[in-house]
């Protein structure tokens, strides 16, 4: 049995979300292992093989994102990061898509770091929530793919 911690609960992990979860422990050493050169193979072939061991539900929206995004951007390189699909250009992440069975989370999402080029004002999102693909979806994530990618 493991010895309590000052905030009370067994393991260090406290009510409120002061310790990792394993799920984000998980993605932390994935992310070290593509720093250290991962499987130094195609990332094509691992953001494939990522979206492979996806859930059935998951595995679909993955495969819809992963199409859009080499379509709508084929700039952009494909490749993972902290375990999941992402697209770089020039070896910094512009998008990625967090599966939902990833964090146990209520759905999955796409999401945005500060390379993309989304800028709108003084504030705008950088991650979209998706909860089912459909037309309007796709047209959606095309236009937030090809604008962050750098496309007017």
């Amino acid at each position: 049995m493991a010895a309590k911690k000052a905030g009370g609960k067994a393991g260090g992990a406290k009510k409120g979300g002061a310790g990792f979860s394993a799920e984000e422990k998980a993605a932390m050493k994935e992310y070290l292992r593509e720093k250290r050169g991962g499987s130094k193979g195609d990332g094509e072939a691992d953001v494939m093989a990522k979206i492979a061991g996806m859930a059935e539900g998951d595995r679909q929206m993955a495969e819809r994102v992963h199409a859009v995004v080499r379509e709508a951007a084929p700039g952009l390189t494909p490749r993972t990061w902290y375990g999941m699909p992402a697209y770089s250009r020039d070896g910094n992440v512009v998008c990625f898509f967090q599966n939902a069975g990833k964090f146990k989370a209520r759905y999955s999402t796409l999401g945005f770091s500060d390379k993309a080029k989304l800028d709108e004002g003084a504030m705008w999102a950088t991650s979209f929530a998706i909860v089912e693909w459909t037309a309007e979806v796709e047209g959606r994530v095309r236009e937030l793919v090809r604008r962050a990618a750098g496309g007017s």
